[in-house]
């Protein structure tokens, strides 16, 4: 199915960030087939609940690196019933010129489905290569307890503000995760007095990449704190947020040279064996960190603010991640927002229509009744999803 734009529609006059101008799904979630044409930059999806709307954004956000916004399993993204693979395909177009991005599962004979991807149609080593043409942020419902939740969530966050400036940020994670677990398995073996030559090395990896997330960490949030200090409003309808990140390696990090942090961490792990050993667990690394958010205004922790105070500054937070995202790399993000105006009274809604109509970026917003998005029906593309199907709002 192929739905095109309206007559007269398109991209704002001097619109220079990256957008999507097609959209192609196949096997995906709830779409056998999609192909869609996109005129504008701001793109609104409604339709009932489970009609596909989120599917349709989980879909944007295979175009950077991890497991999307669902954070679900690849092969949970194929359409029930098709062939045991999907596809997704967009067409780009921003300063660079126009490209063609492709992703999906394959399926292969006698062999789990195999992760591709493509450049204007052309294999790519991995997703990090798509980080020259497009860079993606989202906000879903599954975010609203981010402050009052486990540090585990704030941990991904946090990570997912890096993954947008830094590709390989993720690969670094995984590999400190899995240096992690060797070393909880050698001192549940009871290596740790022994066989000692084993816990050396793995806790030389585990201190290197462990620094290296830290420091990252640390960056991108001095970074994003500036920019923030930098634009803050007191009376804006989405507070300033104040950051911190708590540590101890992220500390070191901020105190120490790269190498020394390396050595003193090292020297933690080897120090906290027996300890790490009863507790089945590596206590102390920047898996252990937490990301603490305040509200800005009114000085005051962000766990403590209302559930209407806590969504505007999570809001405020990922639009200015996103004004981040385009200083550092260049390329504004897409903006994907997953039922974002539904809690939101009219003076909030009006004031965050506009704050997006002048954000560089393309932005993707969702929500069940149309009426919630009558104030950007001159100023949007307005689509209507129904199970599998995406057609002009009539």
């Amino acid at each position: 199915m192929t739905t095109s734009p309206p007559a007269g529609a398109g991209f704002p006059l001097g619109f220079a960030g990256t957008g999507v101008r097609r959209l192609a799904l196949a096997d995906f979630r709830s779409f056998a087939t999609l192909d869609v044409e996109i005129s504008d930059h701001i793109v609104v999806l409604t339709g009932d609940n489970g009609a596909g709307k989120t599917n349709a954004l989980e879909a944007l956000s295979l175009l950077s690196p991890g497991r999307g916004l669902r954070r679900a399993e690849l092969a949970d993204c194929a359409r029930k019933g098709g062939g045991g693979g999907f596809a997704v395909s967009v067409e780009l177009s921003g300063p660079g010129g126009k490209v063609r991005l492709g992703t999906g599962l394959e399926p292969q004979p006698e062999a789990p489905p195999a992760r591709k991807f493509r450049i204007d149609r052309e294999p790519a080593p991995s997703i990090r290569a798509f980080g020259g043409h497009v860079r993606v942020v989202w906000l879903t419902p599954a975010m609203d307890g981010l402050f009052t939740g486990p540090a585990g969530e704030r941990r991904r966050f946090l990570d997912r503000l890096v993954l947008a400036l830094d590709p390989e940020h993720g690969a670094r994670v995984n590999a400190f995760e899995r240096a992690l677990r060797g070393r909880n398995r050698l001192l549940e073996e009871g290596r740790s007095a022994g066989d000692g030559a084993w816990l050396d090395a793995i806790e030389r990896e585990v201190a290197e990449l462990g620094v290296a997330i830290a420091a990252a960490r640390v960056e991108t949030l001095a970074r994003l704190s500036a920019l923030i200090l930098a634009g803050r409003e007191r009376d804006s309808p989405f507070p300033w947020a104040g950051l911190a990140l708590r540590g101890e390696i992220e500390a070191l990090v901020g105190e120490r040279p790269a190498l020394e942090a390396e050595d003193l961490f090292r020297g933690m792990l080897r120090a906290n064996r027996t300890r790490d050993a009863a507790a089945g667990r590596t206590l102390i690394g920047p898996q252990a960190s937490d990301l603490q958010v305040r509200h800005g205004p009114k000085g005051a922790e962000a766990a403590q603010a209302s559930t209407g105070e806590q969504k505007a500054l999570l809001v405020g937070l990922v639009l200015a991640h996103a004004r981040l995202v385009e200083a550092a790399s260049g390329i504004a993000p897409l903006i994907l927002l997953d039922e974002i105006a539904a809690h939101f009274d009219p003076l909030r809604r009006s004031a965050l229509y506009d704050l997006l109509a002048n954000l560089g970026g393309q932005i993707w917003l969702t929500g069940a009744d149309a009426a919630t998005f009558a104030e950007l029906e001159s100023r949007a593309q307005m689509l209507r999803v129904t199970t599998g199907r995406m057609a002009p709002l009539a």
